[in-house]
């Protein structure tokens, strides 16, 4: 091997982190050609968990050193959030005690194809955040208005993650569709300690009528203190039905149908 070729793989060693992935655009990036990358290959410097991707060979990988790596590594825009988010941070434990299997990604653009594939037990779900919100879509406006925060993560990566808040509205989003109506009613009622500031900013901004009667159609069966303090007035509701629940009964205060089996008080 040339003196160069050595000296790019000491350099790969200090910006790789193991157990961290790379995908070729951060290889070219970094000086690493498609020739180079496959010599580091065949001697076993590198190796590949799916096409186009790469890391060193010790470090095993696992779904949070995938996401360290896209949002640190490779510069993606993404943000674990919905029940994921509030997994993480402790609210759902008693759903799922072998932790999530399904890892939900949210951002304005989808992540690569390459993230499908790879040789995880998770799977990973993407949601368009720009669908549920407006000016708090992208990561940089939600990390500073405090809607995305950076959780520990692998070694000393930490993971940006929705905050409660903005995650509860992203799990009833996905809801009937993924989780049940008495899953996420377990969940709000364990939400004992959320923030009404971050809570009306997150309600003015979101899109879906669905996801904000849903919020208060739960809120008003639980009834935590920092309902008290949610302004209702400046909420928009929309007008109409939404049917959610085949067969469900209507709630007359919302208009959405909901499971028979679970009544909000009046």
């Amino acid at each position: 091997m040339t003196e160069r070729n050595t000296g790019k793989l000491n350099q790969l060693e200090r910006t790789l982190p193991e157990g961290l992935l790379a995908d070729a655009a951060w290889m070219e990036r970094h000086g690493y050609s498609t020739s180079l990358r496959s010599q580091y290959v065949s001697a076993g410097w590198l190796v590949q968990p799916v096409r186009g991707t790469y890391k060193r060979p010790l470090g095993e990988l696992d779904w949070q050193k995938t996401v360290v790596s896209l949002q640190k590594l490779m510069g993606r825009a993404l943000a674990v959030g919905g029940r994921t988010a509030l997994d993480l941070q402790g609210f759902t434990h008693y759903l799922s005690a072998s932790g999530p299997s399904t890892i939900h990604l949210y951002g304005t653009e989808p992540p690569p194809g390459w993230l499908s594939k790879l040789p995880l037990k998770e799977a990973f779900r993407f949601h368009r955040s720009q669908v549920l919100f407006s000016s708090l879509a992208t990561s940089a406006d939600a990390l500073q208005a405090g809607t995305l925060r950076e959780l520990p993560g692998p070694a000393e990566w930490p993971l940006i993650a929705s905050t409660p808040e903005r995650a509860l509205l992203e799990m009833l989003d996905a809801l009937p569709s993924h989780d049940s109506f008495h899953q996420v009613d377990m969940v709000v009622e364990g939400l004992r300690t959320l923030s009404p500031r971050r809570l009306q900013t997150l309600l003015a901004d979101c899109r879906s009528i669905k996801v904000k009667r849903l919020f208060f159609w739960f809120a008003d069966r639980h009834q935590p203190a920092w309902l008290k303090q949610i302004d209702r007035t400046i909420v928009n509701l929309g007008t109409g039905k939404r049917m959610l629940v085949k067969g469900g009964k209507l709630d007359p205060t919302y208009l959405i149908t909901v499971p028979e089996d679970l009544v909000a008080p009046v």
